[in-house]
């Protein structure tokens, strides 16, 4: 089994900033990709940024530029930073880990942005 913790949400105004978090632990094997998704209230979950091992990312157009993935695969962690923050930002963000030679999925709890004056 593979737990996923992350943190750093908190509320913030717009234009402004914010660093998630997400670190790995239990029975790992391999982490290959991980990643962050998001889900306002009433929309589908989309992703939002993704990194492999190797360093390669993808970014939702909506957020590229602004925001920037990055990973420490000796701590199995991977960082979001949240630049120029709007309100359609506002949502439960969760990490994703693909592991293992089957490439199984992880998820996190979520945390929460919220993007307000």
């Amino acid at each position: 089994q593979v737990q996923l913790v992350e943190s750093g949400g908190g509320l913030v105004q717009p234009g402004g900033s914010l660093r998630l978090s997400c670190a790995a632990s239990g029975s790992i094997f391999s982490i290959n990709a991980m990643g962050w998704y998001r889900q306002a209230p009433g929309k589908q979950r989309e992703l939002v940024a993704a990194i492999t091992s190797g360093g390669s990312t993808n970014y939702a157009d909506s957020v590229k530029g602004r925001f920037t993935i990055s990973r420490d695969n000796a701590k199995n962690t991977v960082y979001m930073q949240m630049n120029s923050l709007k309100p359609e930002d506002t949502a439960v963000d969760y990490c994703n880990a693909e592991s293992g030679p089957r490439g199984m999925d992880y998820w996190g709890n979520g945390t929460l942005v919220t993007v307000s004056t």
